[in-house]
């Protein structure tokens, strides 16, 4: 381990649903920390907007694939894209998701599939993915972002909840496989936080009050915020810590 366990120079970092909010943050961080970042996205001209701001804040070299996480030809593509002309992947954060808000009886099954799609088995096809050619090395950190909803519910966003949960799970499985061969697979769980897809519920009143009264911070949580906890679950700071889901929350699942 170098004298500095969180340096991250010369890895290669892949990071889903990165053009914007939690992901766009966390992709910020990893290039802080000297990673070369690959950034995400279904929308092509969002994440070249993304990645041309990222560079001119940061001055690094950073690059871009668009591809839709839940296709898994187009997965195993933009992956081996990536290797061949970035450099193998050491470090993975599958971050890309939607949410959904409808009371269960009211749901459309067609939405369910579209949720558990891009938030379950996307970071399913794209672990595997990337996961063969960490096999293959013996080495690679895979961080999945679930949310407090892996362990609490909210009426109306049951498939949300359901693909959260499976992350946890998901996160386990792959520290049960893939640990024995060098891979960390490990989640993080934020709680509620101020970012562009969560502003309608920041500047809903009786909600910014609901967060704040169940959070014991009593605030909501700022993207940057969750930084810290990537650094150390993606760099050798936490070589021996695999299968965990750890929260980010200001306290919120400490409580009642």
């Amino acid at each position: 381990m170098t004298s500095n366990p969180f340096d991250l120079t010369g890895t290669v970092a892949l990071v889903t649903g990165s053009s914007r909010g939690i992901g766009a943050a966390l992709a910020e961080g990893l290039v802080g920390a000297g990673a070369t970042v690959v950034l995400n996205a279904r929308d092509g001209e969002a994440l070249e907007a993304a990645r041309k701001d990222l560079a001119a804040r940061t001055g690094a070299t950073v690059h871009a694939s668009a591809f839709d996480v839940t296709d898994d030809a187009a997965v195993a593509a933009a992956v081996a894209g990536v290797e061949s002309t970035v450099g193998p992947i050491g470090v993975l954060v599958n971050n890309a998701g939607v949410q959904h808000r409808v009371p269960m009886l009211d749901l459309d099954v067609a939405d369910w599939n579209r949720v558990l799609a891009a938030n379950l088995t996307g970071p399913f096809l794209v672990g595997r993915a990337v996961a063969r050619g960490m096999l293959a090395r013996g080495t690679g950190k895979i961080v999945n972002i679930a949310s407090v909803q892996a362990r609490l519910a909210r009426p109306g966003i049951a498939p949300y909840a359901a693909s959260k949960g499976g992350i946890a799970m998901l996160t386990r499985t792959m520290c049960a496989e893939w640990g024995p061969s060098g891979v960390q697979a490990n989640a993080i769980a934020p709680g509620y936080f101020d970012t562009v897809l969560t502003s309608a519920l920041v500047n809903d009143p009786e909600f910014d009050a609901w967060v704040r009264g169940r959070t014991p911070a009593r605030r909501w949580g700022r993207p940057e915020e969750l930084v810290g906890t990537l650094l150390w679950l993606a760099s050798g700071a936490s070589d021996f810590v695999n299968g965990q889901v750890v929260h980010v929350d200001g306290g919120m699942t400490a409580v009642v």
